[in-house]
């Protein structure tokens, strides 16, 4: 039983080492393009489109509406 304790523990201060703040000066680092969900802007674009068209809807994307009329 003490076993189990020392493990929860031990992970749970190395969960609280990992944790650091980040200056706003420091976030251009982290903003790299291959840390982006899409890394083609374009080809993201030309998909959506596609979507769009074969779904016969837009929005879900930080856009308003969902091209019934009704917002």
């Amino acid at each position: 039983m003490k076993r189990p304790i020392q493990l929860s523990l031990c992970v749970l201060l190395l969960g609280l080492c990992a944790c650091t703040e980040v200056l706003p000066r420091q976030r251009g680092y982290l903003a790299l393009p291959q840390m982006a969900l899409t890394t083609d802007a374009l080809e993201f674009g030309l998909r959506q489109h596609t979507a769009f068209s074969k779904e016969a809807a837009a929005g879900g994307y930080g856009g308003g509406g969902g091209g019934c009329g009704c917002n």
